[in-house]
């Protein structure tokens, strides 16, 4: 076996160079893809919805400026649909979700209930089979979001999901996948390396919609990947998309294969 080779002080130096140079294009990227202010502009088709009897419309927001009846929706859908999976953790975790919800590098797709075709009037409110009213704002109801925000993982700029949330009357009409499909897209525009986000092992249904239905994997920095033991602990798995070589080899490794 040969001796390693020691790097000369001029090869350090580009060695930096190249490492300071790639960081900051990844920054660069990163903002400015937060700063734009409508992404669903470059993608108008994903405006609006109407299949399987749904119809519904798509709106873009921001954490730092979301109105009080719409941080009031948010908090509502979240313990509806997120109580159950988180369990006993659930009330220290909704006060993450609290403080996340309002961040300003926080990036909203809000779903609204289109207005009737028949009579144009516009709906009041929206029930959930259990009769729950999650929506008291003013005009058309939300039954629907996603938070996103674009960040770096492992060197990556990755846009992160962290939430998708929909209320039980929208669900099963494939409104979940056609997000999806717009979040990668979103991805893919502003020259991100993958889409990531975490799901909780409980939530058997999202962990069977984002790996079988969408082909998500369990990605190299979820813990059960780093280590099995500290992975057993954990009540959650992080999940991805990568879209090149480079971002395959750093968040998905072997387990891409999955996706051939």
């Amino acid at each position: 076996m040969e001796p390693r080779r020691l790097l000369s002080s001029k090869e350090k130096k580009m060695k930096r160079k190249e490492v300071l140079g790639k960081k900051k294009a990844i920054d660069e990227l990163i903002k400015s893809a937060s700063t734009e202010k409508d992404h669903l502009t470059s993608f108008q088709p994903f405006r609006h919805y109407d299949r399987k009897g749904l119809s519904v419309y798509l709106d873009s927001g921001s954490g730092d400026k979301l109105s009080s009846s719409v941080k009031q929706y948010i908090q509502k859908l979240l313990k509806v649909n997120m109580e159950g999976p988180y369990g006993p953790e659930w009330p220290s975790e909704e006060k993450v979700k609290r403080r996340e919800m309002v961040a300003t590098e926080a990036r909203y797709i809000f779903v609204r209930e289109s207005p009737k075709p028949s009579d144009g009037e516009i709906p009041s409110r929206v029930q959930g089979k259990d009769d729950r009213v999650l929506w008291m704002g003013e005009g058309d109801p939300l039954v629907g979001f996603v938070h996103y925000r674009f960040i770096v993982e492992e060197e990556i700029p990755v846009v992160y999901v962290y939430e998708l949330q929909l209320e039980s009357c929208v669900q099963g009409k494939g409104l979940g996948k056609f997000l999806m499909q717009l979040i990668e897209l979103i991805a893919h525009k502003n020259h991100m390396g993958a889409v990531m986000l975490t799901v909780q092992k409980e939530n058997r249904s999202a962990m069977n919609f984002y790996m079988n239905k969408l082909r998500y994997v369990i990605s190299s920095i979820s813990p059960s990947r780093i280590d099995p033991l500290i992975g057993a602990e954990k009540s959650y798995e992080i999940l991805c998309k990568a879209f090149d070589f480079d971002a395959k080899a750093k968040l998905e490794e072997s387990s891409y294969s999955r996706d051939e």
